[in-house]
């Protein structure tokens, strides 16, 4: 019986994941030219806000993972977060200038204080045998549901605008909170030893490191928006960007059962997270040396397999890296890192974007990518510790 009820409790956390990835990529494929046509916004300000709602999400997920350990309660969190991913869209929707974007948006990415929560309660309903391919299962559906939303959006955004296709994003996931409040009995006391507190201090060597190296990737990681100002500013359309989205986000569906399934078979996250820097690796280089079309295409599908494949072998790595006590805080923290090194790369990026050269960002990338990759290979990984 237990069993069952983890199971049915993947189960629910992925259908409810799918349907809010559904709403947010109804509106990701036109947000920045949104922002930079439709309300006249320059690339700074895009990075800036962009990077706002990164480490909006970073702080979220700390504070929500962190208690979430402290009283031991998963699922309030969780359909709370997709509750305030709705009311955003709604924001977004009547929103007249750029200025009045910010608070929805830090709206939006606090409703990410689900992402600790849950995917703690993923782990929970795991083993180490199976954790990557759990990972990888609700990643596929976080991207299906992506997918579909971004078809929606090619398929209506010139029929309905900004404004009405942002309304009816708000609503998958208002309905995924609905499900994930009903559909899920949390026990009153979770399982597992007793939370004593999440101190820096007492954190595994390993992930101490990890957590260094994953912040000086992300201070290279710069938003998506660029990506598709690039492809808009060396060749493609405006219209044309939701199926360059479209790509990138299939791809990556693609991708992450298999990185998932693959650091459990190999019992090694290392070799795997190794191979999607090296998939963003080629993504820069493909964009520094080369503007065509065909070139900017296979560079959104390298993108893909690399968002596909980090998203879910992170977590994991987190996962086993960290006890099982604290969990949450701990996957809360990678965010924290990760999400306050996202404002400067986004922020720092526009900068060079709009001031010296839009190939620089992808320069200083490339160099901050291999300063990780040279680091993580002093992480030990010890897949029979891992709860």
């Amino acid at each position: 019986m237990e069993e069952q009820q983890k199971k049915k409790t993947v189960k629910t956390l992925t259908l409810a994941s799918f349907l809010n990835d559904f709403g947010s990529d109804v509106i990701y494929p036109v947000w920045p030219m949104f922002v930079t046509t439709f309300l006249g916004a320059n690339m700074a300000v895009l990075g800036f806000i962009d990077g706002l709602g990164d480490a909006i999400v970073s702080i979220s997920q700390a504070i929500s993972g962190y208690y979430s350990d402290r009283i031991k309660k998963r699922k309030i969190f969780v359909s709370t977060g997709y509750f305030f991913g709705g009311l955003s869209r709604i924001g977004y929707a009547v929103a007249s200038t750029w200025q009045l974007l910010i608070p929805f948006k830090i709206l939006d990415r606090a409703g990410k204080m689900r992402g600790a929560p849950r995917d703690a309660m993923v782990a929970d309903a795991s083993t180490a045998l199976n954790r990557g391919k759990n990972f990888g299962i609700l990643s596929t559906f976080d991207n299906l549901g992506a997918v579909c939303g971004i078809i929606f959006c090619i398929a209506l955004f010139p029929l309905l605008g900004y404004r009405n296709l942002f309304l009816l994003a708000a609503i998958p996931s208002l309905i995924g909170a609905l499900m994930i409040t009903l559909a899920i009995k949390e026990q009153k006391k979770a399982e597992g030893r007793i939370f004593k507190g999440f101190r820096f201090a007492n954190l595994d060597r390993n992930f101490k490191l990890f957590l260094l190296l994953s912040g000086i990737f992300a201070l290279g990681s710069f938003s998506y928006s660029f990506l598709l100002v690039f492809a808009n500013k060396y060749g493609y359309s405006e219209t044309f960007l939701p199926v360059l989205y479209l790509i990138f986000t299939f791809a990556s569906s693609l991708a992450s059962l298999p990185f998932g399934r693959y650091s459990d078979r190999l019992k090694s996250r290392k070799k795997l997270l190794f191979l999607s820097y090296f998939f963003w690796f080629l993504v820069c280089g493909i964009l520094i040396y080369s503007q065509s079309q065909a070139a900017i295409i296979a560079a959104f599908v390298l993108y893909g397999i690399h968002k596909g494949g980090i998203n879910v072998v992170q977590k994991a790595f987190v996962s086993d890296l960290c006890a099982t006590e604290v969990r949450a805080s701990s996957l809360g923290a990678f965010q924290l890192v990760v999400g306050f090194c996202a404002l400067p790369a986004s922020l720092v990026a526009g900068l060079l974007w709009d001031a010296v050269n839009p190939m620089v960002p992808f320069f200083l990338s490339l160099a901050l990518t291999a300063v990780s990759g040279i680091l993580l290979m002093f992480v030990k990984e010890d897949f029979s510790a891992a709860a």
